[in-house]
């Protein structure tokens, strides 16, 4: 059978696509419906700046005392309520601090002074990404908010790289070039052409209406368990793979020369598809121990190019108003520069946010000259030096899960952060 074939080839590929998270529950699946529109949103989209960003070159300025050698304390310029960077005049390909808060500053929110509490590069990212520095456990926030939402989406959490833990709660996805989702959406086709089919549609009708009658005889029976699942896994790859044709339509037909790019468009045409809910995109080699300057002048710029690609799309797409991105990384870089002209990890950072229900134009948090954090008082969000919190990945994470509406959800219960009540970020998204 052509979609028995099919799952077979998506296991072995390492891809997740039969999604029934609670197995206890065999009609959940049946009732799942490949013809209707499927998940409508919000989306969510995390990049990631993989190896540690210099945020002295973006969002938190510096130019005092050789931290940074591109630029002076009075070059910094302002956008609205953001500090930056002036990196245009080092830019050769993608897109300048300048740019990008000119055009996304009102919608932008920015938090300076982030604890990640260790500075290599694996706890990090994991810290980073899920909120928890001590379990190798928890989810990943793209992945907890995909098994919250999106049981029914076949293509439910899309990973690009970057720690991608699941916590078992949900499939993790990978498909990494456009050719490929084309294929997977097209998979009763022959190399995914949709005029050569493997069976003429009075044959995939007979095929669907026996397999459906095969699992509603098996429904009432006493199964174990591992069978159960069995069952539930392949009606289930039955209705996602007629889901995914919904991609189709979406599909550009000439090929992203960015990488960040790529991966947008497999996230963005998933997204609009309503076969997915999050997605992870990852920009790698920022770990710049070696020459930081150019290094950062390179990736920055690729990294901002990539995000105002997926910002504008969306917009093409009409699903921008429902697309909230988060922009991080698992560490910043050292306010001085080592022998070889770079800079080393440094466990103190910044992250960003814009998306539906944001309030923009603002920056909590901040760093000091010597780029030591300023705590913040977590009720106002101002700096308290005397009584305000550190701000660490927890912190974020449960801000995270508040404004995705996961904080009373059982799997978010399942993997507690511990931040206590009087110190989660009130107001912080506005």
């Amino acid at each position: 059978m052509i979609r028995r074939d099919f799952l077979k080839l998506c296991s072995l590929a390492g891809l997740g696509f039969a999604a029934p998270i609670r197995w206890s529950s065999l009609v959940e699946a049946k009732e799942t419906d490949g013809e209707s529109a499927g998940y409508g949103g919000p989306y969510f989209v995390v990049f990631n700046a993989s190896g540690g960003w210099d945020t002295t070159y973006m969002m938190d300025p510096k130019g005092v005392e050789g931290i940074n050698r591109l630029y002076q304390h009075d070059e910094i310029l302002t956008e609205g309520a953001h500090r930056f960077a002036p990196i245009a005049k080092h830019v050769q390909q993608g897109m300048s601090n300048e740019d990008f808060f000119k055009k996304y500053g009102k919608e932008l929110l920015t938090l300076n002074g982030l604890d990640f509490s260790v500075n290599n590069h694996t706890p990090g990212a994991r810290y980073m990404a899920t909120g928890k520095l001590d379990s190798l456990s928890y989810p990943t926030f793209p992945a907890l908010v995909a098994a919250c939402r999106g049981t029914e989406a076949p293509l439910a959490f899309l990973t690009f790289g970057n720690y991608s833990a699941t916590g078992n709660l949900v499939p993790m996805s990978r498909v990494p070039y456009l050719q490929s989702l084309g294929l997977l959406a097209m998979a009763d086709s022959v190399g995914g052409q949709p005029l050569h089919p493997y069976h003429d549609p009075f044959v995939v009708d007979r095929i669907e209406r026996t397999l459906e009658q095969q699992f509603e005889a098996r429904v009432s029976e006493t199964r174990l368990p591992r069978v159960e699942r069995s069952q539930s896994t392949l009606y289930s790859a039955q209705v996602n793979s007629k889901a995914l044709k919904r991609v189709v339509p979406f599909i550009p037909k000439e090929l992203a020369k960015e990488r960040l790019s790529q991966q947008a468009d497999i996230a963005l045409a998933s997204f609009k598809a309503g076969v997915c809910v999050s997605a992870n995109l990852s920009i790698g080699q920022f770990d710049s121990h070696n020459n930081n300057d150019p290094d950062q002048m390179k990736l920055i710029p690729e990294l901002l190019a990539g995000i105002d690609y997926i910002l504008r799309k969306a917009e093409d797409l009409k699903i921008r108003d429902k697309l909230i991105v988060i922009m991080q990384s698992e560490m910043g870089r050292t306010p001085n520069y080592n022998n070889g002209n770079g800079k080393d990890h440094w466990s103190i950072g910044s992250v960003m946010f814009i998306g539906p229900g944001i309030t923009g134009n603002r920056v909590i948090g901040a760093t000091d000259e010597h780029q030591f954090l300023v705590p913040v008082d977590p009720e106002s969000l101002a700096t308290d030096k005397d009584k305000g919190i550190r701000v660490r990945p927890e912190h974020i994470h449960q801000a995270l899960r508040e404004i995705a509406h996961l904080e009373d959800h059982a799997f978010s219960k399942q993997f507690p952060l511990g931040v206590a009540s009087n110190e989660r970020l009130q107001k912080f998204w506005g």
